[in-house]
């Protein structure tokens, strides 16, 4: 069991010695971000974990504005609290050596990037798409409607990770700070003057998302800055037989359901983001299509796993 010491922030507080034997002398690297590294970790319970360390090796090298970014990173994602979310259990600052670390929840069957573009990857069927996407979209309509809204700042596919049982969980890993914007550009520094996000921005990345699944095609262009192509736009029109505009790979879908779904997307990703819906809205429409609810689209996870968050919980306040 991990060494808990109690913040303010109302996260536990956890010891970098516990983190370095749950990850094995922080050998198990499973991935990295633009300003870290991710470790999969492994409790003395059993419960495996996430960790995010930042990239700063050196205290001189954290900037005052860098600390306070990652308290408020930690004071937002601790506030999220949903089954669909990749959530925050605590976090690690130590000076020596210099240490700044988050420790998430672990999703282990890998991103929806993956599954969809990745032929190595496990084939997701319709039924399996659609429970993600409800998982999505009841997660992203709950960050919206806390007060003040928190909207993901960087949502894609690559960020949304599966369970065991191939649910649906958002992930916010990255720390969010001057580092950040150095390695990925103006658009990051302009996320970080506005931490809780944009909820008009999160239903266009939906939308995207939401094509990609359809259609297990990437929406995007290198050379046109991230909006949507205009082969993709003509997906959306419906000038091409409903079978050639979806996911070759898919045996077999509900012609209805997938008509409905492009209209929602188009909804989504409108070039004026005053006219697209909001969450609840998309939520609302994604429910009578799929008649979901939010316990079908929920992580089926073991026991254990609640009961290690509880504990971890419970002595956090």
């Amino acid at each position: 069991m991990l060494i808990l010491h109690v913040r303010t922030l109302g996260v536990p507080k956890l010891q970098r010695s516990e983190l370095e034997t749950a990850c094995e002398d922080f050998s198990n690297i499973i991935g990295s971000l633009s300003d870290g590294t991710v470790y999969k970790g492994t409790l003395s319970s059993g419960v495996e974990i996430a960790v995010t360390s930042t990239a700063v090796k050196y205290a001189e090298d954290w900037s005052t504005k860098s600390e306070a970014q990652f308290r408020k990173t930690i004071d937002t994602l601790s506030k999220v609290n949903h089954k669909n979310f990749v959530n925050l259990i605590g976090f690690c600052e130590e000076e020596k050596p210099f240490t700044r670390m988050m420790v998430f929840e672990y999703a282990p069957n890998g991103t929806l990037f993956e599954h969809l573009h990745i032929k190595e990857a496990e084939h997701l069927d319709w039924g399996m798409r659609l429970r993600i996407a409800m998982g999505m979209a009841y997660c992203l309509e709950h960050m919206h409607q806390l007060t003040p809204p928190i909207a993901h700042r960087n949502f894609h596919s690559s960020s949304v990770y599966l369970t065991e049982d191939y649910a649906a969980k958002i992930s916010d890993f990255s720390f969010w700070n001057e580092l950040t914007a150095t390695k990925m550009g103006s658009a990051a520094a302009a996320l970080l003057e506005t931490p809780s996000g944009d909820p008009e921005s999160n239903v266009y990345s939906f939308g995207v998302i939401l094509f990609e699944m359809v259609t297990g095609k990437l929406p995007y262009s290198v050379d046109n800055d991230g909006s949507l192509v205009d082969w993709a736009s003509d997906y959306l029109k419906g000038e091409q037989p409903l079978r050639e505009r979806v996911d070759p790979t898919l045996k077999s879908f509900q012609e209805e359901e997938v008509e409905k779904l492009f209209e929602v997307i188009k909804d989504c990703v409108h070039s004026n983001p005053k006219h697209r819906p909001t969450m609840k809205e998309v939520t609302a429409r994604l429910k009578e299509i799929t008649t979901m609810g939010p316990d079908g689209a929920t992580p089926k996870l073991s026991p254990l796993w609640w009961a290690e968050l509880e504990i971890l919980t419970t002595e956090a306040s």
